[in-house]
C-alpha cells in the first residue's frame, strides 16, 4: 500500500482547519454547558465546558410555560408555509429569467439586482403591510419576503446550466412550459432546491423583527418572540411554573437555554441537507 506524502503545506492547512473547528466548537459547548449549569457554577467559572452538577431546571421552566407548545406549532407552520411559498415563487420567477429569449430579460434582471443594493426600508415596508391589512396575520411573515433576490439569482443561474437541448426536446414532444419546468427542470435541480429550502426555512424559523412588528396578539407569537418574553418577564421564583419552592432562576443559564431551544430544530435538520449544499450553491454561482 502506498503511503501518501504529507507536505508542510498540508500540515499548515490541517492546522488552520483544526483551529477554525475549535473556535466554532468551544462557544457551542459553552452555550450547552452553561444552560445545564447552576447560577453558582456559572459565577465561579468564566468559561465552562462540562458542568459538575448538570440540571434541567431552566429547560423545565421554559417548557412549563403554557404558550410554548402553541408557539412551536405556530413557528413550524409558518416555516413550512413560508418555505413552500418561497420555493414556488422563486422557481416560477427564475425559470423565465433563465430563458435567454425572454423579452425584456435584461431590464427585469436589472430590477432584480437593484433590490440587492437598495430596499424600501423598515417604515415604508410596515406601511405597505399595514395598508394590505396584514397586521396581526401570519401572512405578514410570509408575503413581504416571498422572494429573495439573492436566492433568485442563484436559482436562475442553476437553471441556465441545464442544457437547452432538453427544453427543446420537451417542446418537440408537445410539452408546455409548466410541464417542462415540473418534469425536467425541477427534477434536475434537486441539489439547488434542497439547498435553498434550507436557506428559506432557517430564515423563517429565525424571524424576529417581523413577528415583533406585525403580530400584536400574544397567542400568535412565534417561538423567538415567546422566548424573548420569557427572558424579559421571568421572575426570581418559579412557584407558578411548576418549579420547586424557593427555586432561584439563574438568568444566565436561562438565556443560554433559550439559545439552545431556538436553534436546536434547525441544527437537527442541517445534517439531512448538508450533502446538497456544495453542489447546490456552487453550481448556481458559476455564471450569471
Amino acid at each position: 500500500m502506498k503511503r501518501k506524502n504529507i507536505s508542510v503545506f498540508d500540515v499548515f492547512v490541517y492546522g488552520i482547519l483544526t483551529m477554525c473547528f475549535l473556535v466554532m466548537l468551544f462557544p457551542l459547548m459553552y452555550v450547552v454547558a452553561g444552560s445545564l449549569a447552576s447560577a453558582k457554577e456559572l459565577a465561579q467559572n468564566t468559561f465552562l465546558i462540562i458542568p459538575k452538577n448538570p440540571t434541567l431546571d431552566v429547560y423545565k421552566y421554559i417548557l412549563s410555560t403554557k404558550t410554548f407548545p402553541r408557539s412551536m406549532i405556530v413557528t413550524t407552520l409558518v416555516t413550512i408555509a413560508g418555505t413552500l411559498v418561497n420555493l414556488v415563487m422563486t422557481c416560477l420567477t427564475a425559470y423565465p429569467l433563465a430563458r435567454r429569449n425572454l423579452p425584456g430579460r435584461k431590464w427585469l434582471m436589472l430590477a432584480v439586482t437593484f433590490t440587492l443594493v437598495f430596499s424600501g426600508g423598515l417604515i415604508p415596508t410596515y406601511l405597505v403591510v399595514n395598508s394590505m391589512g396584514l397586521i396581526d396575520k401570519y401572512a405578514a411573515l410570509i408575503i413581504p419576503g416571498a422572494i429573495s433576490s439573492f436566492n433568485l439569482v442563484l436559482v436562475k443561474n442553476f437553471f441556465q446550466e441545464i442544457p437547452e437541448s432538453l427544453i427543446e426536446a420537451a417542446k418537440i414532444d408537445g410539452g408546455s412550459e409548466i410541464n417542462t419546468l415540473t418534469k425536467i427542470i425541477l427534477p434536475l435541480s434537486k441539489p439547488a432546491l434542497a439547498t435553498f429550502t434550507m436557506f428559506y426555512a432557517v430564515g423563517h424559523w429565525n424571524q424576529f423583527l417581523q413577528p415583533l412588528l406585525y403580530l400584536n396578539n400574544s397567542k400568535k407569537w412565534t417561538v423567538q418572540i415567546l422566548l424573548r418574553q420569557i427572558v424579559m418577564l421571568s421572575s426570581t421564583s418559579g412557584d407558578d411554573d411548576g418549579m420547586m419552592p424557593g427555586f432561584i432562576l439563574p438568568m444566565m443559564s436561562l438565556k443560554l437555554a433559550v439559545v439552545v431551544v431556538s436553534s436546536l430544530p434547525i441544527i437537527m435538520a442541517y445534517p439531512f441537507m448538508q450533502k446538497y449544499f456544495d453542489k447546490g450553491v456552487m453550481a448556481g454561482s458559476i455564471k450569471g
